[in-house]
């Protein structure tokens, strides 16, 4: 990895220090959110969770995965990332904005079946690449050895 490249990589890893948005990072979320991007770029979403202590709607911007006919999130920040925490507070209902919004229910991926997943996710989530312990050049063995470590949820229509 070039000296740019590597630079790049830590200001991006900045952004998150301890697992939480910075200002800059939080301005970027904004302009995601409210801008085109999750009504009309494939991958990109906006999950809309309540907080789990101020009940408030959090919106996070997020890549959606598509692998074999469903959608999946991961974190790239790990167990750390709220918005994991927030989805698990509600039981894995949520509202998805991807193209419209749509009420959904997320179901958190067993461990042993999220290695192809994330390897996928790594290879149309650039901006998580800085954030994770492997890349998307790893192979199926590594990922998977390290895949306990972020967080996928299978994205589902939620019930009325």
């Amino acid at each position: 990895m070039d000296g740019r490249r590597r630079r790049r990589a830590e200001l991006a890893r900045a952004r998150y220090a301890g697992g939480r948005p910075n200002d800059e990072a939080k301005a970027i979320h904004r302009r995601y959110v409210a801008g085109p991007l999750p009504r009309l770029v494939p991958v990109a979403a906006v999950l809309d969770v309540p907080g789990r202590v101020s009940g408030r709607t959090v919106h996070v911007p997020l890549v959606i995965v598509p692998y074999r006919a469903h959608w999946y999130l991961v974190s790239m920040l790990g167990e750390r990332a709220n918005w994991v925490r927030n989805v698990r507070a509600t039981g894995g209902d949520a509202v998805l904005l991807h193209g419209r919004r749509r009420p959904v229910h997320l179901v958190e991926v067993p461990v042993p079946q999220r290695a192809p997943i994330v390897r996928r996710y790594l290879l149309v989530a650039w901006g998580a690449r800085p954030h994770m312990s492997i890349t998307w050049r790893s192979g199926l063995r590594d990922v998977a050895a390290a895949a306990a470590e972020y967080p996928v949820f299978r994205v589902d229509r939620r019930r009325p």
